[in-house]
């Protein structure tokens, strides 16, 4: 349907300017009924967009500062691959004092979704210790010694309790910080995995002591590696992943 969807959300919605940071998805800053929003297009599925528009409002109705889905006219949180969400104020984080406060919001996060279902065809980093694919992951395209020292990374978090992580926050692009409140947008690759993989933040904001920083820094290249193997920057991950 493309972004002719938009007009599901009422007769007057329109595109107002393309925003940056769309990779997977084409990304729009929209007025829908006067109101500025964004909108989010792509090709996920209708299970995955119900997974992450349930995860948005419960994080919302929990207190959490996030993107919240805007209905269709007839009460829809999304419509032909699009998704229209609350517009979030702020700057990215540029603090050490910023940061921890971003730490924060993420334990907060992992707190309230202990033990959430796993996102529709996603796999976690356990999960990838005994299969292959799962989403935009596919560890036969990699070669063997690459998927060894990835597996490696994240056999040390296997067994740990799982939660909702937000996937990318330490890119300062997926945080909007006020002096009031510090938000997390972009969710388009959320899932449930170790909290730890969300915790590698500029500056150990999240506090992490060394041993603990070690592996969950470790793991979390190994993840980019994989998720990412096909491009320049996840050679670079990868060369992150020690050996042994």
């Amino acid at each position: 349907m493309g972004w002719e969807a938009l007009g599901q959300w009422g007769a007057d919605a329109e595109r107002v300017e393309r925003l940056a940071g769309g990779v997977a998805n084409d990304v729009w800053s929209v007025r829908v009924g006067g109101r500025l929003a964004v909108g989010r297009l792509g090709s996920r599925s209708d299970a995955d967009l119900a997974w992450e528009t349930g995860l948005l409002e419960h994080l919302d109705r929990s207190g959490l500062t996030v993107p919240v889905p805007i209905p269709t006219a007839d009460g829809r949180l999304f419509a032909g691959g699009l998704v229209v969400m609350t517009f979030v104020e702020g700057g990215p984080p540029t603090t050490a004092g910023d940061w921890r406060r971003v730490a924060d919001v993420l334990r907060e996060l992992h707190r309230l979704t202990l033990g959430w279902p796993q996102r529709p065809g996603w796999r976690s980093s356990g999960d990838l210790l005994h299969v292959v694919r799962g989403t935009r992951v596919d560890l036969d395209a990699m070669p063997a010694e690459a998927v060894a020292r990835c597996r490696a990374a994240w056999a040390r978090l296997a067994g740990r309790p799982t939660c909702v992580v937000h996937g990318n926050p330490a890119n300062p692009g997926n945080v909007r910080v006020t002096a009031q409140r510090v938000a997390l947008i972009d969710w388009d690759e959320t899932h449930v995995d170790v909290p730890d993989l969300d915790l590698v933040l500029p500056g150990n904001a999240a506090g992490l002591d060394d041993a603990a920083l070690d592996v969950a820094g470790q793991a979390s290249a190994a993840w980019e590696a994989a998720v990412c193997w096909g491009d320049d920057y996840a050679v670079r991950r990868l060369a992150e992943v020690r050996t042994a």
